[in-house]
């Protein structure tokens, strides 16, 4: 097949017994009728499917179902659908299944089709006339308004030619599906073939697949690989956008797979349970109130749903409003994506739309932004659309998350925070991956931080900053912490906060001491340096001093972090020159006595008692001054 081919799907819509798949039959030479059931019973209960090459358009006709109790299967086969072929029997004019159908055409948003008035061997110049008028009424406002309208004739082969012509010229306004964008095949038939293992069938929406390509399943999120495809019942080295495509999958069952997953460009997008979309009811229906349960399909996909209605309780005929679904199974859907909705009873289409965000939180009460951001992406802004996304990301959007909001390519996707970033909306954290965080959140963490630590410094004068890891659980536990490792990095930059290690300090800060403290802390190292080795407990020290005693115990812990004093245990405290003298001593006996010590030894040369010894000795195996071996220790 050439290159230049342009692949269309067309949909064949209409009432039962209206002559559509013999009408495919006679233009493409393929019945579409493919179970001996259908055969047997002369109805399409299943989709059929046939080709067609004419005029440099590749056409790919899904034949669905026209009795009423498959519709369902008429929703799975108009994914993709980029031409409507609405088929009326000119001896019975427009039935039920003839609305519904047309209905849902329009729900799903095809912009363009034609009409072919079949059985016109039956029917006299005058009965055609009288259909032709019907069909002026029905389709008067509609997408189909102006489009052709051919008279055919599947038996005599009358009109085949014409409706040829048309159907390529109707081909040729049709713009093309952009074969650069994610891979996704929604599946509507799944079965095994001898020899091959598991095949799947769908039309291709979006993006291209070949022999080999890794894909994921939703929504269950397994990754298949691809063993080969065909398009057109041949086996092709790539199928494209746009074209019926079977695909065989390697490592997984047939049973396993069914109408209603889909394959997928893996590590894109996420299933949902939950859709916020815009609804419209068609007219004529019954009031659709909040809460409503309804048959919810899209593509080949079909479930039960509860509608919530966004700011209303009910949903009148012909109208349209904002709402959310909550799905009884999980879905891949994306932005722009049509669905229909079904009522019970009577089982009949009440209304449809598009999906908007696939991954909505739960609304909340007084939510002003979700209609906003809503909006947004029925206008098609990106970087509107990004950068609401960021706002509604209170801890920060990853960028590798923006795929399966919005379905964007990475191109685009680059583009847009590009775009938004030179705007200064929002601000790129470096981070594995990315992470956007609106202009105005980073600025608000950054007034909190600077006044978390100004606070800290007048609430703890003798301190020398707040430990980070404190100060990020006290402001910002639930962001990413690239988020607030890059808000302290700025803040360092402008001079407003200085990094010590774990600590963070107010620029230029230093402590400061008033006359009492001052002369408490020298007490306090006095008291510890003229103790030598046998030190008094850190209680009995604190306890002489003059100044209260949370005070006291601030001075030593500031002792303790310019290193005047160490603390060996959680109980004893030692001068640093008494530690310092100890080691000049371990020198001196190495030297004269070798390089073992025994704890006699150590208590003798110490002039300490166990008390302090043992301690102190498995201090300076610590800090690797001495290493035990058996009873002794050797001096290093």
């Amino acid at each position: 097949m050439s290159n230049s081919t342009k692949n269309i799907i067309v949909g064949t819509a209409g009432h039962i017994d209206h002559g559509k798949s013999s009408l495919v039959e006679a233009l493409t030479g393929t019945h579409p009728d493919r179970l001996e059931e259908e055969k047997r019973r002369g109805i399409t209960i299943d989709l059929g499917f046939a080709f067609l090459e004419e005029g440099g358009v590749r056409f790919g006709f899904v034949d669905v179902p026209g009795h009423e109790r498959f519709v369902g299967n008429m929703l799975a086969g108009a994914a993709g659908i980029d031409l409507v072929l609405l088929v009326i029997a000119a001896d019975e004019s427009i039935k039920p299944q003839t609305r519904e159908h047309f209905d849902i055409c329009r729900l799903l948003g095809i912009q363009r089709g034609l009409i072919a008035l079949s059985k016109v061997d039956l029917v006299d110049h005058e009965a055609l006339e009288l259909v032709r008028m019907e069909l002026d009424d029905f389709l008067r406002g509609s997408f189909l308004e102006n489009a052709p309208v051919i008279p055919v004739s599947a038996k005599t082969r009358e009109g085949l030619t014409e409706l040829s012509q048309a159907l390529v010229k109707q081909a040729r306004e049709v713009s093309g599906k952009d074969c650069q964008r994610n891979f996704r095949l929604p599946i509507d038939r799944a079965f095994a073939v001898k020899g091959f293992g598991s095949v799947v069938t769908g039309t291709l929406i979006s993006g291209h697949i070949s022999p080999e390509d890794e894909v994921e399943l939703f929504p269950a999120g397994e990754r298949l690989r691809v063993r080969g495809v065909q398009s057109g019942g041949k086996s092709v080295d790539r199928a494209d956008a746009g074209q019926r495509t079977a695909v065989n999958l390697a490592g997984i069952d047939h049973h396993s797979l069914q109408r209603g997953m889909t394959l997928a460009t893996p590590s894109r997008f996420r299933a949902t349970r939950r859709l916020d979309v815009k609804l419209r009811l068609l007219p004529g229906v019954r009031k659709l109130k909040n809460r409503a349960l309804v048959h919810f399909h899209a593509g080949s996909f079909e479930t039960m749903a509860e509608v919530a209605l966004f700011e209303r309780t009910e949903l009148s005929a012909g109208e349209d409003c904002f709402a959310q679904f909550r799905l009884r199974q999980p879905v891949l859907i994306l932005p722009g994506d049509p669905f229909i909705i079904r009522q019970s009873s009577p089982l009949i289409t009440i209304g449809g739309g598009v999906a908007l965000d696939p991954l909505p939180r739960r609304p909340g009460a007084r939510e002003a932004s979700r209609s906003e951001f809503l909006r947004a992406v029925e206008r098609h802004g990106k970087p509107e659309i990004l950068a609401q996304l960021a706002q509604r990301s209170s801890f920060g959007l990853p960028q590798s998350e923006i795929s399966a909001r919005t379905g964007w390519t990475d191109a685009e996707i680059q583009s847009t925070v590009h775009s938004i970033v030179t705007a200064k909306r929002v601000r790129l954290i470096p981070a594995e991956p990315a992470i956007l965080f609106t202009i105005t959140s980073f600025e608000e963490l950054l007034t909190k931080i600077t006044n978390r630590v100004e606070r800290f410094h007048k609430e703890n004068p003798l301190q020398p900053g707040v430990a980070r890891e404190e100060l990020r659980m006290n402001l910002a536990r639930r962001l990413h912490p690239e988020i607030f490792r890059a808000a302290l990095e700025e803040l360092a930059a402008q001079k407003k906060i200085e990094l010590r290690g774990e600590l963070v300090k107010r620029a230029g800060s230093q402590i400061s001491l008033l006359p009492d403290e001052v002369k408490a802390k020298e007490q306090i190292e006095a008291a510890f340096a003229s103790a030598g080795l046998a030190v008094p407990s850190a209680k009995e020290v604190l306890a002489t001093l003059s100044v209260d005693a949370k005070r006291s115990e601030k001075l030593l812990q500031l002792l303790l972090r310019e290193k005047a004093l160490h603390r060996v245990t959680p109980e004893l405290i030692f001068h640093r020159q008494a530690l310092a003298e100890l080691r000049a001593k371990l020198a001196v006996y190495k030297k004269a006595k070798g390089e073992r010590i025994s704890v006699p030894a150590f208590k003798d040369l110490t002039g300490i008692t166990r008390k302090y010894a043992i301690p102190l000795l498995e201090y300076l195996d610590r800090e690797r001054v001495t290493r035990r071996q058996g009873d002794e220790r050797v001096i290093l």
